[in-house]
């Protein structure tokens, strides 16, 4: 059974599993599917009320906090225990890209320049980690919900603000991608 579990599983198999997550959840008591809100039950019970956005019944979410703790446990879970030996695949073109960006992946495919504790305290590290971190949290409010939120429960339930938050974050990504990130690599 270990074996079964540790190997590669087919790419579909995950998204299936997320998509039969919407309607469960909204069968079992009309929930919604999202990771960011939890980060705001959490400081709602670290604020006990005292500021009005905190200030609501955070216990009838606590569903939503035992779904982010099970994501935590099962990664901590397959790190240690199902580990796969396999290489990873990376396209010869994506390799040759980021050496001219002087990024070589050589253990792996988490390269040192970018994630090491040493990158972190670079101009480019800073920018990348905290400003990024920033304007992903400040998106992430102002669009009233992550991406999954969005992608996953928003379209499903016919919502336009979410079709318009999903094609954003699409367009957004891609603008990155190719055109910004680039840039903050070449610096």
């Amino acid at each position: 059974m270990l074996e079964f579990i540790s190997q590669p599983w087919p790419w579909w198999f995950g998204g299936t599993l997320i998509g039969l997550t919407v309607p469960l959840l909204l069968l079992l008591g009309n929930k919604s599917f999202g990771i960011s809100s939890s980060l705001r039950h959490v400081c709602a019970i670290g604020d006990r009320g005292k500021t009005p956005f905190f200030n609501y019944d955070w216990q009838k979410e606590t569903w939503n906090l035992a779904l982010v703790a099970g994501i935590i446990l099962g990664g901590f879970i397959a790190f240690w225990f199902l580990e796969n030996n396999q290489e990873f695949l990376i396209h010869p073109a994506l390799v040759s890209e980021l050496e001219g960006y002087n990024i070589h992946l050589k253990d792996g495919f988490m390269p040192s320049e970018l994630f090491s504790w040493e990158a972190l305290f670079t101009f480019k590290g800073f920018f990348v980690s905290v400003f990024g971190g920033f304007l992903v949290g400040f998106g992430t409010r102002y669009a009233g919900g992550c991406t999954s939120g969005h992608a996953i429960m928003g379209l499903s339930n016919l919502q336009w603000p979410s079709l318009i938050a999903t094609v954003s974050f699409f367009v957004g990504g891609i603008i990155m991608a190719n055109f910004i990130l680039p840039f903050i690599l070449a610096l």
